[in-house]
């Protein structure tokens, strides 16, 4: 195999992860995104799957709508602000490449509706975001004599544009079974669209190496349950399956002037998560303390290929998990006092790739609400996410590494939640 068709296909599996996984150097490891509501950001998201502090918990556990005496609405949006950085660049020209970073900022809305049919029934609705990001390096990116790879910025073929959006539609219902049992479960419509541009700079196929402007929509579902122990004491479980999206639109790859994927489609396996958590306020004191274990079915993500048969990348990713921890404090009738922490593992096993700085990350999380006129409540949550250094290097070749690097994904997340109740 020679460098030159060598370099092509690597450029397109860094391209490609970018465009399917990009919200890894958003929030999470893979490209999940916990971003569900700003009350649940405060709290690192432990306890989420039961807490049921407003209507967006049906976005972990359709089972807790029941905890509810009336309807709900939850609307908010939380702001999420990257930092990748790239250093000890080694490219396979020799040439020395500058250390590099990317900031950029993303706002992931979300919105809820409970309707209380009666004691037993409950019905929701929802729309909020499973992963997106907008990451667009400029031609800062790897600056130095190596920068140019025959007159093309390096910018341009590693970093390039990435926008990638998605929006889940969640329809619910809940059931309580008795003064201790509920069950519940939907329909999760998951709609997916990215951007994505890359450039290569090798002889023979200078210009466009990938263009891509697609979208897709796959259909899963959820389901859970709520064990009341007694008033201060409850548990959730909930599982969601997660569908494989089929992304089609303009689609160019053209390593040697010929497009391989046009009219095909992308397909995306996405993975299926279980949720555990638990609440306890402490009888007689204001303060309670919850918890969360999900576990991320990671290992669907195996190989990235089209519609048609065209293999764009290996990933062999494992299954992951993260674990929180959180405590809430009633400081008054008027103020909630929130605060969590949370480890998320990296979903990379072996293969690892520049343009997916995945790794295991903690989350440090704080927040309050503030309750007024009754039926009104405004959330605010903070989080700090610190990444870790991870060595990468790209190859398809054991013989031949094109680059390697070390990178760090960290982030900062805000948000404010508003919640009626009627």
């Amino acid at each position: 195999m020679t460098t030159s068709r060598l370099y092509k296909k690597t450029l397109l599996a860094v391209a490609v992860s970018s465009l399917t996984l990009a919200s890894t150097q958003a929030t999470a490891a893979g490209f999940q995104l916990n971003s569900q509501s700003a009350t649940g950001l405060g709290r690192a998201f432990a306890g989420d799957a039961v807490i049921a502090d407003n209507a967006s918990v049906m976005a972990r556990n359709a089972a807790a709508m029941t905890l509810f005496d009336s309807h709900q609405f939850s609307g908010g949006v939380n702001y999420i602000k990257t930092s990748i950085d790239i250093k000890d660049i080694d490219y396979i020209t020799g040439a020395p490449v500058a250390d590099a970073n990317n900031s950029s900022g993303t706002p992931v809305p979300n919105i809820y509706y409970i309707h209380k049919l009666n004691d037993k029934w409950a019905l929701g609705a929802g729309i909020y975001s499973n992963f997106g990001t907008n990451n667009n390096f400029d031609d800062s990116f790897g600056a130095g004599s190596g920068s140019l790879i025959n007159g093309i910025p390096a910018a341009t073929v590693f970093g390039g544009t990435t926008e990638i959006s998605s929006i889940n539609y969640t329809l619910n219902a809940a059931y309580r079974v008795n003064d201790q049992w509920s069950i519940g479960g939907g329909i999760d419509i998951v709609q997916g669209s990215g951007k994505l541009i890359r450039k290569t700079g090798f002889p023979g196929a200078l210009g466009t190496a990938l263009d891509i402007e697609a979208d897709g929509v796959g259909i899963g579902f959820n389901l859970g349950t709520v064990f009341e122990y007694n008033e201060n004491n409850r548990f959730g479980f909930a599982y969601h399956y997660s569908p494989e999206i089929e992304a089609s639109g303009d689609m160019l790859y053209a390593p040697a002037g010929v497009n391989l994927i046009d009219g095909q489609k992308l397909k995306l396996a996405l993975p299926s998560m279980a949720e555990f958590s638990g609440y306890h306020r402490i009888e007689d004191t204001k303060f309670a303390v919850h918890y969360s274990l999900q576990w991320i079915g990671w290992s669907v993500f195996d190989t990235l290929e089209t519609s048609g048969g065209v293999p764009i990348k290996d990933y062999n990713w494992k299954d992951g998990y993260h674990a929180a921890l959180g405590g809430t404090y009633y400081l008054n009738d008027a103020w909630t006092l929130r605060a969590g922490y949370m480890y998320d593992t990296a979903a990379q096993d072996q293969l690892t790739s520049i343009s997916v700085p995945d790794s295991d990350r903690q989350w440090f999380s704080f927040g309050a609400g503030y309750h007024f006129k009754k039926h009104h409540t405004v959330d605010f949550g903070f989080t700090y996410l610190m990444g870790k250094d991870v060595s990468v290097s790209e190859t398809l070749d054991p013989t031949v590494t094109m680059l390697t690097a070390t990178t760090r994904a960290d982030a900062i997340l805000a948000g404010i939640q508003y919640s009626y109740s009627f």
